[in-house]
Parts: structure tokens; C-alpha cells; sequence
């Protein structure tokens, strides 16, 4: 990492909190910012303590996604273009997609491009009153580079997709809430705080159980029902084997909070 890449990570608990810092470039990403990224969620993979990830930016936006100087900067050819994507700034969204523990989104203020690409990477998505939504490529010539023409069709659909990401229009967080872009809506001066609170009951839960249900959620957007149900089955023989699933049966039997370990 560099000194300043324009991050910051910090655990609380079980909690970690990644914020985008480079409020003068509405959180706008450099290379070195990539780097950091990356860094930090391979920390929170590897991290026991952490059950949570929260990803938000500082100051008045959620990010602006690449910081259109990155690409001004190296090689025009296009092989040069195509190793940035898959080399560097992919990195994130797979390091993101492998992350085996639930990661939330906060969105204070205008996800843009590749900003709001990450938004809909995290599994969950909370959303400041002010905030503005926009898919925005096709407003700088560019197609969607990290995963919006993917993404953004299972969320809301091809149609609605499709319109989004061809005029760069920017939706509301009421709208993206409707939409199902978003999970929840809420003020502003709370969003962290309604955020903490959700990543704090899914922290509760068990983590193996939370890991699987994850997987099992990411994996059904490429497996046939046939195979989802090869993969319950393994998945519900191991976590039935857990301590976790004793405690869990026990509580609920002595009507008290369960406490998990982890194992």
C-alpha cells in the first residue's frame, strides 16, 4: 500500500468498516486506492474477528468510480485498457465476490459508474435519502466496465436494465428501493448508524451458516436447481455437524440468545 491511497480500513468487534477517502474526488479510485482494496478484503477474509464487511465513502458521495485521470494516464492502446480492467480494477470485484463473509454497502451520497458497480457487488445495499444512483458509462463514451451489465439485470431486471444503463440516468434512493436496487432507505444522519445495526444481527448469526447461505445465494445466478440442491444437501450435512447448530438448537429450546463460536 501506499501512504495515502485514498482508504481506510478499521475493525470494531466483529465488524469491518472500508471507507473510500478522496471526498475532493467524490471517492473517485486511483490504482493505488485498487491496491488497497484489495488488500483490505483479503485482511478481512483472513481476519477471524471479522463476521462483517461495511464498505461506504467519505464525505458527500459513495464513489464516482474511476478516477478518469487513471485512464488518461497509461497506454491508449487496447490491450493496454483490457489488462487495467482484468489486472487491476477486476481485482476488487472478485476479491469482493470471493469474500466469504456478508458485506454491506452504505451509500452516502452519488454511486456512479464503477461506484455504484461496487454497490451492487456488496450483498447488501442501505441507502441515505440523498443518495443518486447512476450506472453513467455511456454518458463518457464508455460500456460498463465492472459488472453493471451483469449485475444490474438480476436486480431489476433486463428491460429496466437495459434502459438504466443505456441513458446514464440517475435514480433516487426511493426509486432504487422500489427498483430493488437498495434494501433500505433511511436518513442520512443515521446511515451508518441503521448500518451498523444490520451488520451487528447478521454478526450475531453463525458464521459457517452465513458463509454457506452466502454461497449459495452468489453460486444460483450459474447452477441449475439440480445442482443448487447437491449443494444444499453437502452444505446442511456440515452445518448440522457444528457446535453452532447445538447452541442454535439449544437456545431456541431455553428460549435464551444463542452464542457462536464459529465452530
Amino acid at each position: 500500500m501506499t501512504e495515502d491511497p485514498g482508504l481506510h480500513y478499521e475493525v470494531d468487534g466483529s465488524i469491518a468498516t472500508i471507507t473510500l477517502d478522496r471526498p475532493e474526488r467524490k471517492n473517485a479510485f486511483t490504482l493505488d486506492t485498487v491496491t488497497a482494496w484489495v488488500d483490505c478484503l483479503h485482511l478481512a477474509a483472513e481476519d477471524d474477528r471479522v463476521r462483517v464487511v461495511v464498505l461506504t465513502g467519505a464525505g458527500s458521495a459513495f464513489c464516482s468510480g474511476v478516477d478518469l485521470s487513471v485512464l488518461r494516464s497509461i497506454d491508449s492502446t487496447p490491450l493496454a485498457y483490457k489488462h487495467l480492467l482484468m489486472n487491476k480494477i477486476h481485482r476488487i470485484a472478485l476479491a469482493l465476490d470471493d469474500l466469504d463473509k456478508p458485506i454491506i454497502a452504505a451509500i452516502n451520497g452519488a454511486a456512479v459508474g464503477a461506484g455504484l458497480d461496487m454497490a451492487l457487488l456488496c450483498d447488501l445495499r442501505v441507502a441515505a435519502r440523498s443518495a443518486r444512483l447512476s450506472e453513467g458509462y455511456i454518458k463518457v463514451g464508455l460500456v460498463p466496465g465492472d459488472g453493471g451489465a451483469w449485475l444490474l439485470p438480476r436486480l431489476v431486471g433486463p428491460a429496466k436494465a437495459m434502459e438504466l444503463l443505456l441513458t446514464g440516468e440517475f435514480v433516487d434512493a426511493d426509486e432504487a428501493l422500489r427498483l430493488g436496487m437498495v434494501n433500505r432507505v433511511v436518513d442520512d444522519d443515521v446511515l451508518l448508524e441503521q448500518t451498523y445495526e444490520l451488520a451487528g444481527m447478521i454478526a450475531a448469526a453463525a458464521p459457517v451458516q452465513v458463509a454457506m447461505i452466502r454461497r449459495l445465494v452468489r453460486q444460483s445466478a450459474s447452477i441449475d436447481l439440480r445442482t443448487h440442491f447437491d449443494l444444499v444437501s453437502s452444505h446442511m450435512g456440515v452445518v448440522r455437524s457444528l457446535d453452532d447448530y447445538a447452541e442454535a438448537s439449544a437456545a431456541l429450546r431455553e428460549r435464551r440468545p444463542a452464542q457462536y463460536t464459529g465452530r
